[in-house]
């Protein structure tokens, strides 16, 4: 059967030729250095503000059994350098975190911030390389899964989607934070200006690398958003998948879960 792709699964990072998957480890591989700064100067600081959101509608749901995190094992998806990861440690402060990233660049700038973490927290947290479409775990392994901006890179988003839903605990919880389109209007006029011009030119500045921050808006725009991203988490079997939009619609934060 022929590899059909769609929405953001179709933009390549670099070119037509390769495997997707290829392709954005080596893009993140190539931006590592300046992901933080890159995030925190597109973003005006608000990724810590949307994260922060996220992870307390997380809390929410699992903190009414085990506030503290006691034996809770977490994953965080696309784990980057690994801001997710240490914020969940902060609110979690007895939960065992694993952080998995395709990325071997990410995950070095992620280590060498949990060789600077207290002890308390080292002794918390693992990075592991890995692929989302072939998670190296157990069948309910998991007790929630987070993913921060990382869903639209996926080769296959249904796929990633199953996967997940795999290695939950029945129960768990999945929490998706994603950029996306404002609705259309002044704010989608001015975000398009600054996502498709300021964004690339200040990002090939930084990161050296000319094509990085180009796919950013392109891959923005072809992923399923808002009742359509909801929609594919429900047919890889989460229940009461829902999503709620914040600053003007620039990001949603995706809630489901997996049934008992």
């Amino acid at each position: 059967m022929a590899d059909i792709k769609e929405g953001a699964e179709k933009v390549m990072p670099y070119d037509e030729c390769r495997e997707k998957r290829e392709q954005v480890e080596e893009m993140f591989d190539s931006i590592a250095p300046a992901y933080d700064f890159m995030n925190t100067a597109m973003t005006f600081g608000l990724h810590r503000r949307w994260r922060s959101k996220a992870l307390s509608a997380l809390q929410s749901l699992l903190g009414r059994t085990r506030p503290d995190g006691r034996d809770l094992r977490l994953l965080d998806i696309a784990t980057g350098t690994g801001d997710v990861a240490f914020d969940l440690a902060r609110r979690f402060p007895y939960a065992k975190i694993t952080g998995a990233d395709l990325s071997a660049g990410m995950l070095d700038v992620a280590r060498r911030k949990l060789a600077a973490a207290p002890p308390q927290v080292r002794g918390r947290i693992d990075f592991e390389q890995a692929d989302c479409l072939a998670l190296p775990y157990p069948d309910a392994t998991f007790d929630a899964i987070t993913v921060a901006y990382g869903v639209r890179n996926f080769q296959r988003l249904a796929e990633g989607y199953a996967e997940m839903h795999r290695v939950l605990r029945p129960g768990g919880v999945l929490c998706v934070i994603e950029l996306s389109a404002p609705e259309p209007g002044l704010t989608k006029a001015l975000y398009n200006a600054y996502s498709r011009h300021l964004i690339p030119a200040v990002g090939r500045l930084v990161s050296g690398d000319s094509r990085a921050y180009s796919y950013l808006p392109e891959s923005i725009a072809a992923a399923p958003q808002r009742d359509a991203m909801t929609a594919i988490m429900t047919r890889a079997g989460f229940d009461r998948a829902s999503w709620r939009s914040l600053t003007f619609g620039a990001v949603c934060v995706y809630l489901a879960r997996k049934g008992e």
